[in-house]
Parts: structure tokens; sequence; C-alpha cells
């Protein structure tokens, strides 16, 4: 423990697009901890960021920065995160990791407390990840219905905001908008992409006035690394190795929250009075859910809230054991800073 008696807690990738978002909630949440430090790369070192209502001065990752630290939250690149959390475990904490390096690793547990919090307690590698924020934009919504009912399929298509490629994502939607606002672009095949030129950023093609059938790295057989972890982080979570999973993912122009439509089909019959009953009183979940009122979840009413929304219940027309549904995540909160701050507050608890 700390020198307060609380728990030391280390924000590896403090001033990232994550870990800004992570100040916010260790600001907001129960107030568990005794040091924050914040550890980020040389560039950074000497700023001072606010946290708790303190500035707090950043400092360089090195082996002496996790000295005394109980639990390090990681959000840095893959490569980053396969070097240091295992160093970070070496002195002594316990490492949320927020990267894909470890997700996939069977010592390494796959964690969102609202669906299997048990799984924080075995750890023999020292390390928690966090999965991706496109998952968790979901996870929780469908892991209380598989409680429920018992998930056989999932089909999902996500509508994911540019802010999961990080602040250069966010840069090249802004910088991409004020080249097309006030025009008549968007009428004629490739005026868009004459006038965005060469500044698509982390995007295939201009992600302003369209939409990008595209996330991630080439996989096998034309899958994008996104939609593989998707498929894969959901068997996860959910204990269900062989369950079949179709993700298509897509690149909207909406700076922060993704979306997705979810066909999920289970064991028996269902009913959506029985499904809006689940999700009404899940924890971390919002129903929302009266199109004959015009209420949906939608990214601009979701962003900067916490809980995964979901409305546009429905059951599947041709198949009485499948429903259908819309849900909305903050990619940057629930997608990814607060499900490892809620973990790293898990682990606490178990110590």
């Amino acid at each position: 423990m700390g020198r307060s008696g609380r728990p030391a807690l280390a924000v590896v990738g403090a001033t990232g697009a994550v870990g800004t978002v992570m100040l916010q909630i260790l600001s907001q949440r129960a107030d568990i901890w005794g040091e924050i430090r914040l550890i980020a790369s040389p560039r950074s070192v000497g700023r001072k960021l606010a946290v708790r209502g303190e500035q707090v001065e950043v400092v360089a990752l090195t082996e002496e920065a996790f000295d005394g630290i109980d639990v390090a939250l990681f959000d840095v690149p893959d490569e980053v995160a396969e070097r240091w959390a295992p160093v970070a475990v070496a002195r002594g904490a316990v490492v949320v990791d927020n990267s894909g390096a470890f997700r996939m690793d069977p010592q390494v547990p796959l964690v969102v407390p609202e669906v299997n919090s048990h799984a924080v307690r075995t750890r023999p590698r020292g390390i928690v990840a966090n999965p991706n924020c496109t998952t968790l934009s979901m996870i929780v919504a469908v892991g209380a219905l598989h409680a429920e009912f018992g998930l056989r399929e999932l089909v999902v298509s996500s509508y994911q905001a540019v802010s999961g490629a990080g602040h250069e994502g966010v840069r090249t939607l802004r910088e991409q908008l004020s080249l097309v606002a006030g025009t008549e672009l968007g009428t004629g095949p490739g005026d868009v992409r004459r006038a965005v030129g060469d500044n698509t950023g982390p995007f295939a093609e201009p992600v302003a006035l369209n939409v990008v059938p595209w996330a991630g790295t080439l996989r096998e057989d034309g899958w994008s690394s996104e939609e593989m972890k998707v498929r894969d982080e959901s068997r996860k979570i959910l204990g269900l190795a062989r369950l079949p999973v179709a993700v298509t993912c897509v690149r909207v122009p909406v700076i922060t929250t993704h979306s997705l439509t979810v066909h999920a089909r289970f064991e028996d019959e269902v009913t959506v009075d029985a499904a809006r009953e689940i999700l009404a009183t899940a924890p971390g979940v919002v129903l929302y859910d009266n199109p004959a009122a015009g209420e949906f979840p939608t990214p601009a009413d979701v962003v900067g809230t916490d809980p995964t929304w979901v409305g546009r219940v429905r059951r599947a027309l041709d198949d009485p054991t499948a429903l259908e549904l819309f849900v909305c995540g903050d990619n940057l909160r629930k997608g990814a800073a607060l499900n490892s701050a809620q973990t790293a507050e898990l682990v606490v608890a178990e110590a």
C-alpha cells in the first residue's frame, strides 16, 4: 500500500486520448487511491495534469516509475505494453492493460466487471486485460441477456467513432469537416475525395460525409483485426469458446461513441417484454426505447456518459429465438478508461 495506507495507482499513457478521460473518471469516482502517479513518454515529462483537483507532474516511463505502485493502468500501444507491463509486475504492481497485447493470452483474464468480475481473481501473469472499445460498447447488454436466455449466435455491425483511432482520428475528421462545410460536396462521385486529397489520416477513405466499411488491419480471408477482436473477445468474456459470431466494422463521422446493431440468437424462444425487463435492471445499462416518441440512443446523446444505452429492442421477424437491438456506448469512457478503472477497483477489493 502507498504511504497514505491506501493503494497507489499509476496511469501509464496519461497524456493520450484515453488517458485524458481516465484522469476525469478518477476525479469523479469514489476516491479509494492514495498516490496517483502519471507516467508517459519522455516528451511529456514535466507536464502537469489535473486529477482529483490537484496538478500532478508527469514522470518518464522507467523501471523505477513503478516502485511503490499497487495497480498500474496501461493505455499505450501494444508494443509498449508488451515491453513494460511485465516490468511493472516485476516491481510489484498488478497491471490493467487497455492494449491488445494480452487480451487473448490464456493466462490473462479479459474482464468486464458487470459480466465476469470473478475472472479478475485468477491472473497468473499479474496482468488483467481490458477489452477493445467496440466489444465493450455492446458486451454489458449482451452479457445480461446471455445470463438469462443463453446466447447461441451473434451478428453485429459497428458504427465506430473516429476517436477510436486516437487524437489523429479526431483531428482528421475535424479538418475534413472544415473542408466540406458550406459546400455542395457529396453530390458527385469522388468529389469529397478530391476535396480532402491525401488528408485521410488513419482512415482508408474520407470519413466526412461518408462511411468507411473498415477498421483495423487486414486479416485472413478479408476480415479486419477489429472484427476479429469483437469475435474473439466476446467468446472469451462470455465463456463461449465456440460461439458463432459475425462482425462488420464501419467507421462513421462521429467524434466519440460507438454504436452497433446486434442480432442475438438464444437457446429458446424469447420475448421483448422479458428482454426489456432484463435490460432495464442490468447494471451499467440504460434502456431508452420508445420509437413512437422518437426515443432511441444516438451518439450525440450518449457521449460523455458511462452506461451502455440500448434501444430498438425487437424480436426477429423470422426467428422467435432472436432479438434485434441498437446499442451505443462512449468508446473512451466505458469503452476504455471506465472499464479499466472499474477493474482496478476490483483488483484492490480482492486484495
